[in-house]
């Protein structure tokens, strides 16, 4: 079942969603060369807890990072560690935040440095495929023409849409429903409906789609040890436009 929020239930992931947006762009600038993904995952613990929030990752089971960090191949669920940022690296910062009995959601991949070319141009199409899907995200749309708008702007740059990991619905559970691929056919799905929630975070991979999942059960890597990248915003369908909760 897919959940419309009320007004007042929209004003809470309002707040929510701004906070993790404050955090995500916090950790993201503090990704810089020599630095270990646990120290950005200690920033990030201390950034959530002077706002008042709890991470939504930190137990999610038995998840063990406050947020996830995945560098380079990592697609995403990387856990902060030992591993040192280098100049050229992409990292991945997902961060989630509880409030007020509701959560927020949102990642970005950063640039460490001057990085490869081609690695600009997957930060750039990954972006441009979120930004295309949730445009497609207004009442009246149904949830695959947000999963055909990704695909299609992944697919004619050339990249790969990691197909195992997808989007969700969101509100006083991190999870809720709909899944949301990022693949599949236009007018096909559920009836989008303004007030539903939505984390909708393109993975996209510069090799093939393919992954696995490391001995940590958690780290998802590209298969073929391409650079992957990931992108997401939480949103609520609007009647017209879609309101990004995490733009800040």
């Amino acid at each position: 079942m897919i959940i419309i929020k009320s007004a007042s239930e929209l004003d809470s992931m309002r707040r929510v969603n701004q906070m993790t947006a404050r955090v995500r762009n916090a950790v993201a600038a503090h990704v810089k060369p020599g630095i270990t993904t646990q120290e950005l995952g200690d920033f990030a613990q201390k950034l959530i807890r002077e706002a008042g929030g709890v991470s939504a990752f930190y137990g999610y089971y038995g998840y063990s990072g406050q947020i996830c960090t995945s560098v380079n191949e990592e697609v995403v669920h990387g856990i902060p560690g030992r591993r040192v940022i280098k100049e050229g690296d992409i990292v991945s910062i997902d961060t989630g935040i509880a409030f007020e009995s509701f959560m927020g959601d949102t990642a970005v991949t950063v640039a460490v440095g001057a990085i490869d070319p081609e690695k600009q141009r997957l930060l750039d199409v990954t972006k441009a495929s979120l930004d295309a899907g949730i445009a497609k995200a207004v009442e009246g749309n149904r949830l695959g023409d947000i999963s055909h708008a990704i695909q299609t702007v992944v697919e004619a740059a050339g990249f790969s849409i990691v197909r195992d990991f997808v989007g969700h619905g969101i509100g006083r559970d991190l999870h809720e429903d709909p899944q949301i691929p990022n693949f599949g056919k236009p007018g096909r799905g559920p009836k989008l409906r303004a007030g539903m929630t939505l984390s909708i975070e393109p993975m996209v991979n510069m090799g093939k789609n393919k992954v696995q999942i490391l001995d940590d059960n958690w780290t998802v890597v590209a298969k073929d040890g391409s650079a992957s990248a990931h992108f997401e915003h939480t949103i609520a369908v609007g009647k017209t436009k879609a309101e990004i909760l995490t733009l800040v």
